[in-house]
C-alpha cells in the first residue's frame, strides 16, 4: 500500500528531471493530414458518447399506470418539476379513476438519448433541443437496421417518438461581461463571429469558449459559424458547409477558442468560483444571462446576439413509443392521457407566464415579452427584439456533416493523462480507472488531436509520447492501460511537472494544451513541490496549459489537487468508482 504520510515535497532528489530530459529528447513533431471520417460510425459514436449503448435494465410499471415519468435536461428539470407539482395538485383523473400524475427526473441529454434507446425507466423526454430527438430517431433506425441484417429480434417500429410538444424557447447568444461587451461595440453595433475571432487574435489574454458539439449550445453555435462562413441565413447545404472558404472561416474562429467543455451551466458554476479569471465570453442560452444577473448582484453579463444570426434551443416534450422490443413495457393508455393533459397544461397561459418568469421565451407568441412583469422589461442586458436574424435549422444530413467537419476545423488538442497507480489503487479502483482511461481515449475523434499517458507511483513508471489516435495507436495505448499495476507511493507533483514540461517543449500555442491528472492519495514522493510547478507554468505565459485534477475516492488530497487546478486554470473534480468513467467522458468534451 502507498505510504499516506503527508510531508512537504522538497528537491531532495530530482526524480522527474532525468525522465523529462529523456522524453523531450525523443519527441518528434508531425502533422496529420485531414482524413475522411466514416460518417455512419461517427454518427453512432456521437449518439452513444463513443461507447456502447448501455445494456437494458428490467423496467416495469402497472398496465393501467397513469404516472408519466419525464427525463428532463438538468437545467429545465427543476422548472418542469415545479410545473408538475401544480399539475398534480389539480387531481385530474383518467376514466378508470386513476390520478394523472407527472414526475420529473434530471438527465444529461446525451445519457437521456442513450437510455431511451433501451428500455428506459421513463416514458417521455424533455431535452433542450429537438436536435436530441433527431439523434434518438437516427440511432433507433440504425439499431433496427443492424438487427435486420443480423436477423436478430429487433423492434419493428421505425420511430421511437410518438408525439412531441414545444413549450419554451431560448436563443443562443454570446454571454459577455459588460465591459467586454462594450469593448466589442455593444450596445451601438452588433457583434459578429469575426469580431470575436479578431479580438481573441489581437489579445492573447482574451478567453472565450463554447461547449463541445455533444451539447446543444455548442452544436448550435458551430452551425451558426458555418452559416456565417457560407454567407447564408437559410438553406445551408452540404456543399456550402464543406466549401473550402467556409471551412477556413470556421477554422479561423474555432482557432481562438480557449477550450470547449460541458453545457453553459457548468460554465456558470465555474464563473461563480473564479469570476472574471475564468472566461471573458461564452456561448449560452439567453436565459443564462437573465439567471446570472438575477442571482449575482455584482458585475453583469450581457447577451450579444450574433450579427450574422443565431439558432434557438426549443425545449420539446416528447412521448416515447415504447413496447416495441422484447420484454419492454408499452406506454399505457393512462400515461398517454397524462402526457396529453400535461402538454396542454405547460402550453397554457399560466405555465407559459411562469416559464417566462424563469427566463425562457414562451412558446405562446401571444404573450408579450416587454410587459411590466417580464424579466425582459427595462433590462438592457437582454433584448426581446433580438435576434434580428433567425437562422434556419439545416437538414439532419447537414447537421451530421457539420458535426463531422467540426473535428477538422476545431482547435487541435495535446493532452496528457497522468495516472496514479500507487499501491492504494490495487483491485477495483485500478480496474475502474483503466475503464475510465479507455473511455476517454474513445471520445477523442479529431485527427489533429494527440494524447499521451504518464503512469506514476513512487516515481514515473511508464509513459507514452503524444500521438494522434487512430485504430493502431488507440490499441497500443489500451494495451499500456491494461498493463498498469498498482504499487508504490504517490509522486503526484513530479508526474504533473513532467507532463507540463513536455507540453512546453512541444511548444504548440495554436493547440489546446492540457493535463488531466487522477490520484487517490496524498503526495508523498515527489522531488518537486507546488511552487516549482507554478514557476514552471509561468515560464511560458504565451502557452497556456490547462490542468484538470480528479480526486479518486475519499483519501485524495483535495487541497493539493485544487491548487494544481488553480495553477493551471482548470478544474478539480472528485469521483468515486461508480462515476469515474463518466467523469472522464465529460472531461474529454473540453478537447
Amino acid at each position: 500500500m502507498s505510504n499516506r504520510t503527508s510531508r512537504p515535497a522538497t528537491k531532495k532528489q530530482n526524480k522527474a528531471a532525468p525522465w523529462i530530459i529523456a522524453v523531450v529528447a525523443v519527441i518528434m513533431f508531425g502533422c496529420a493530414g485531414i482524413v475522411a471520417f466514416n460518417t455512419i460510425r461517427n454518427m453512432v459514436g456521437f449518439f452513444t458518447g463513443g461507447g456502447d449503448v448501455p445494456a437494458a435494465e428490467t423496467v416495469t410499471w402497472e398496465a393501467d399506470s397513469a404516472e408519466l415519468t419525464i427525463a428532463a435536461s438538468p437545467v429545465m428539470a427543476p422548472v418542469l418539476a415545479d410545473l408538475a407539482e401544480t399539475f398534480n395538485a389539480q387531481a385530474q383523473r383518467a376514466p378508470d379513476g386513476k390520478s394523472l400524475r407527472v414526475s420529473v427526473t434530471p438527465y444529461d441529454p446525451e445519457a437521456m438519448v442513450r437510455t431511451a434507446v433501451q428500455s428506459p425507466p421513463f416514458q417521455a423526454i424533455s431535452p433542450d433541443s429537438t436536435l436530441w430527438l433527431d439523434r434518438l430517431e437516427q440511432l433507433w433506425a440504425a439499431r433496427a437496421a443492424e438487427g435486420a441484417e443480423s436477423e436478430a429480434a429487433m423492434p419493428i417500429g421505425q420511430r421511437r417518438i410518438s408525439a412531441q410538444t414545444r413549450y419554451a424557447v431560448s436563443p443562443i447568444v454570446l454571454a459577455a461581461w459588460e465591459d467586454v461587451a462594450r469593448r466589442l461595440g455593444w450596445p451601438d453595433q452588433p457583434v459578429s463571429w469575426q469580431d470575436i475571432q479578431q479580438r481573441a487574435t489581437q489579445d492573447p489574454d482574451f478567453k472565450w469558449s463554447h461547449a463541445n458539439t455533444k451539447h446543444a449550445s455548442g452544436l448550435l453555435a458551430v452551425l451558426a459559424e458555418f452559416y456565417a462562413g457560407a454567407g447564408l441565413t437559410r438553406g445551408l447545404t452540404v456543399e456550402a458547409a464543406t466549401d473550402p472558404a467556409t471551412l477556413e472561416y470556421v477554422k479561423a474562429v474555432e482557432g481562438t477558442v480557449r477550450f470547449y467543455g460541458e453545457n453553459e451551466d457548468q460554465v456558470v458554476e465555474q464563473l461563480k468560483r473564479e469570476g472574471r479569471n475564468f472566461l471573458d465570453l461564452f456561448v449560452a442560452q439567453e436565459r443564462v444571462v437573465l439567471d446570472w444577473n438575477r442571482q449575482n448582484p455584482g458585475e453583469r453579463l450581457i447577451a450579444l446576439y450574433p450579427a450574422e444570426g443565431t439558432l434557438w434551443t426549443d425545449h420539446p416534450l416528447a412521448l416515447l413509443e415504447l413496447g416495441q422490443g422484447e420484454g419492454e413495457p408499452a406506454v399505457t393508455k393512462n400515461q398517454q392521457r397524462t402526457y396529453q393533459a400535461f402538454s396542454e397544461f405547460i402550453t397554457g397561459a399560466d405555465a407559459q407566464q411562469r416559464l417566462l418568469a424563469a427566463g425562457y421565451r414562451p412558446a405562446d407568441l401571444s404573450i408579450t415579452l416587454d410587459s411590466p412583469d417580464s424579466p425582459f422589461a427595462n433590462n438592457d442586458a437582454v433584448d426581446w427584439r433580438e435576434p434580428q436574424t433567425t437562422l434556419q435549422m439545416p437538414s439532419t444530413e447537414v447537421v451530421n456533416v457539420v458535426r463531422d467537419y467540426w473535428y477538422y476545423t476545431k482547435r487541435p488538442t495535446n493532452v496528457y493523462l497522468v495516472v496514479d497507480t500507487s499501491g492504494s489503487m490495487e483491485g477495483s479502483k485500478l480496474t475502474a480507472a483503466q475503464s475510465a482511461l479507455k473511455a476517454f481515449l474513445e471520445q477523442i475523434a479529431g485527427d489533429r488531436d494527440r494524447v499521451g499517458i504518464i503512469e506514476f507511483g513512487s516515481g514515473l513508471k511508464d509513459y507514452s509520447l503524444l500521438t494522434v489516435l487512430d485504430d493502431g495507436t488507440r490499441q497500443q495505448m489500451n494495451g499500456m492501460i491494461d498493463r498498469m499495476e498498482a504499487a508504490g507511493g504517490t509522486a503526484l507533483i513530479d508526474a504533473v511537472y513532467a507532463a507540463v514540461a513536455t507540453l512546453q517543449r512541444e511548444d504548440q500555442p495554436d493547440a489546446i494544451n492540457a493535463v488531466v491528472v487522477m490520484t487517490d492519495g496524498l503526495e508523498n514522493e515527489s522531488g518537486y513541490n507546488l511552487y516549482d510547478l507554478q514557476s514552471l507554468v509561468r515560464q511560458s505565459p504565451s502557452l497556456p496549459i490547462v490542468i484538470f485534477t480528479i480526486g479518486f475516492g475519499n483519501d485524495a488530497d483535495e487541497e493539493t489537487l485544487s491548487e494544481m487546478a488553480r495553477i493551471g486554470g482548470g478544474q478539480f473534480r472528485r469521483a468515486g468508482e461508480a462515476d469515474i468513467e463518466e467523469l472522464y467522458r465529460i472531461i474529454s468534451t473540453y478537447f
